[in-house]
């Protein structure tokens, strides 16, 4: 038993040094430019370890950028702070440094399978948390929502726009979150 114990333990701390230095690299080169073999050299592995445990670029990609954003229950904030409360989180995550959110941003514009993935974390977590609060039109209210999150990251933290980054954090939660605010409880014009 400890054997087996002991190999599941290395192997686990394999898979950990893989993901972490596909974070790494995707994040880095974008899913286009990073291979499996400097994946595997990053790690210090063989390349079939990396394919032993993923299964293939597609697989490893998907691992390396899979997370969840633990987004606010917004039913327990107070009506009017649920925009800010949302903001705030947000950024949180990006200063945290929460890799697969960089990983993504950067490679949907040019891969399906990151976009595939954006899309599915905006239906599986965006869009619930947003139509729990608000039923009208939670769709459009999301949609719009992850339209200026990922815009502000976007500009932010992959563009590294100086506009922005000199920002502080405490303002771009108190315009940012004016603005998911609106979002979130304003009438949707035009629908």
């Amino acid at each position: 038993m400890t054997g087996q114990r002991t190999r599941r333990r290395k192997g686990d701390d394999t898979k950990r040094r893989i993901l972490e230095a596909a974070r790494c690299r995707f994040s880095e080169e974008g899913y286009e430019r990073t291979t499996i073999r400097a994946v595997a050299t990053d790690a210090s592995i063989d390349p079939s370890m990396v394919m032993r445990y993923f299964g293939s670029k597609e697989g490893l990609f998907a691992a390396a950028a899979s997370f969840d954003l633990h987004l606010p229950d917004l039913a327990v904030v107070a009506r009017t702070k649920r925009g800010e409360r949302l903001a705030r989180h947000y950024l949180d995550l990006w200063e945290g440094g929460v890799g697969g959110l960089h990983i993504l941003l950067r490679a949907a514009a040019t891969n399906d399978a990151a976009a595939a993935r954006v899309r599915d974390i905006f239906e599986c977590q965006v869009l619930p948390v947003v139509a729990a609060v608000e039923p009208d039109a939670p769709l459009t209210r999301a949609g719009l929502i992850a339209s200026q999150l990922l815009g502000l990251a976007y500009c932010r933290y992959v563009l590294g726009l100086p506009a922005l980054t000199r920002v502080s954090q405490s303002v771009l939660v108190a315009n940012l979150g004016r603005t998911l605010q609106r979002y979130l409880h304003d009438p949707i014009r035009g629908a």
